[in-house]
């Protein structure tokens, strides 16, 4: 039996961002820092989900824009696209949770490949919000993908995540 070949998908925004009750400059983002987490215990590959249109480095103007997102169902144009994405079998799909789900960009993400056949392991970062409505999203994007039950890490709690992001799959 061929091993299965593994994606790390994320979007990550550094800069400023809220963190236990404060606004904190992270240079880089919680989710990325997950990211390299699951890389680091699985050898998958990386990708990062990163937008044409940077979104602003201030967080409250950041949390506009991606409330306007949302409001508008957009889909961001992304920099750069998964090559060879057919050869990968499970894909761990990272984000933070904005606005109750996933940024637009990972929509945009979603909806340009086929994952028929597939697994995805939805991970996000949030600070009290938890995972959302995203798993839902994911289903209805992905529906002939198998969506496992995703993990759902407090921003301020991701340096000690170590433990739980390995639990949550292993």
């Amino acid at each position: 039996m061929a091993k299965s070949k593994s994606l790390i998908a994320y979007f990550s925004r550094k800069g400023n961002n809220y963190v236990g009750g404060n606004i904190t400059y992270l240079p880089i983002g919680n989710t990325e820092v997950i990211a390299k987490m699951i890389h680091e215990l699985t050898g998958s590959d990386l990708f990062h989900i990163e937008t044409v249109e940077a979104y602003p480095e201030d967080y409250m103007d950041a949390t506009t824009v991606a409330q306007e997102e949302k409001r508008k169902n957009a889909r961001p144009k992304l920099t750069n696209t998964v090559e060879n994405m057919d050869s990968y079998d499970v894909i761990y799909l990272g984000y933070p949770n904005w606005w109750g789900t996933m940024p637009m960009a990972v929509f945009t993400f979603l909806e340009s490949y086929d994952f028929s056949g597939k697994t995805i392991l939805p991970f996000c970062t949030h600070e009290g919000s938890g995972i959302g409505n995203s798993e839902r999203d994911i289903k209805k994007l992905c529906p002939t993908a198998m969506v496992q039950p995703g993990l759902a890490i407090r921003g301020g709690s991701v340096n000690d995540a170590a433990s739980m992001v390995k639990s949550w799959f292993l």
